[in-house]
């Protein structure tokens, strides 16, 4: 009798079923597992092309957010095996630590093929289906260093800026069609963002570069936040929160950084907050 009714709780009720992209490690990969222990079907994001679908509601998937045909085919096994997609959580993304001067065309173009292009081809590619369906939530995980600017972090600055302004817009867009778009502006937390998220230009860091000082004293400040930071659970729980709450704020503020500054931003002018910025991080 219990499995019966069970039964019919899941037909009038089913599963909801979410994309996350960039799901192998660190932010992506704790939300995975903990939304799918909450109940939801999750789909988790790798660049692996071998990657085999594990069992039960946690399943891996292929999609690389830099490649279109991997993004199209992603989205399809999602809708035939689902018949739906409920939630797109937008992770996938790196930080290019370089100076503006030394940026090549090739890195400053790479992170934001990655951190923009990328999110909004994904975006692109679910969104026919959550319209149709006139239900969606898609979240995108942004930065508060896409509300505060910071030295040798030009280029991904700029990118998480892009989200935002990409949120303040599509929500526009998605509104007549009950589609919610927001962002998690999240802090620093302790992941493996220095090791496998970041990515020196090599002038920057070497030995002769003129930024040399900036470097041997910005660098660590961030290494050690983020090597020593928190786990990353809250982003998990402000995902879960975001999907289930449609009163749900636009832009999400998570952990330390993101909640000081995110609001300080807001209560400051432009040059009281940028010597907030300056004494703050010694800079």
């Amino acid at each position: 009798m219990s499995n019966v009714a069970n039964s019919n709780c899941e037909a009038n009720f089913p599963r909801k079923v979410v994309l996350i992209t960039g799901a192998t490690s660190g932010m992506g990969e704790l939300t995975s597992k903990f939304l799918s222990d909450n109940g939801y079907i999750v789909y988790a994001g790798t660049r692996d092309e071998s990657a085999k679908p594990a069992e039960g509601s946690l399943k891996s998937i292929y999609i690389d957010v830099t490649k279109t045909d991997s993004i199209k085919n992603a989205i399809a096994t999602i809708i035939e095996n689902e018949g739906k997609i409920d939630v797109l959580v937008n992770n996938a993304g790196y930080g290019l630590l370089a100076t503006v001067e030394d940026g090549t065309d090739e890195e400053m173009f790479n992170q934001f093929d990655v951190n923009v292009f990328g999110l909004l081809k994904v975006t692109r590619a679910a969104l026919p289906y959550m319209r149709e369906a006139k239900s969606g939530v898609i979240i995108n995980i942004s930065s508060f260093l896409g509300k505060i600017g910071l030295p040798l972090l030009t280029y991904y600055n700029a990118s998480k800026y892009a989200v935002e302004g990409i949120v303040d817009s599509l929500r526009f867009e998605t509104l007549p069609f009950n589609v919610r778009v927001h962002s998690i502006q999240a802090g620093l937390f302790g992941t493996n963002f220095v090791k496998k998220g970041l990515v020196a230009n090599a002038q920057t860091t070497s030995e002769d570069s003129p930024y040399k000082d900036l470097v041997a004293h910005f660098v660590p400040i961030v290494a050690k936040a983020i090597n020593e930071g928190p786990n990353p659970q809250p982003i998990a729980d402000a995902v879960k929160n975001i999907i289930e709450d449609e009163n749900a704020d636009i832009f999400v503020p998570v952990g330390t950084e993101a909640e000081t500054f995110v609001p300080m931003r807001k209560e400051l002018s432009d040059k009281a907050f940028e010597e907030k910025v300056k004494e703050t991080f010694g800079i």
